[in-house]
């Protein structure tokens, strides 16, 4: 019985995390730009040049 809650509870964590805002949304690029530039990734480099400098 233990485990079937403990593995509610995980499921439930992993849905609501999964939430990130769209590639190239208005949030995402709000987002990426609070996000130290260190961090990003090349992909994510080259959607924000693509979807939020160069609209």
């Amino acid at each position: 019985m233990r485990i079937i809650q403990v593995g509610g509870l995980l499921l439930a964590m992993l849905m609501l995390g999964a939430c990130a805002p769209e590639v190239g949304s208005e949030a995402w690029c709000e987002a990426m730009k609070e996000k130290p530039k260190g961090d990003w990734s090349a992909n994510e480099a080259g959607d924000f040049t693509k979807h939020c400098v160069f609209k």
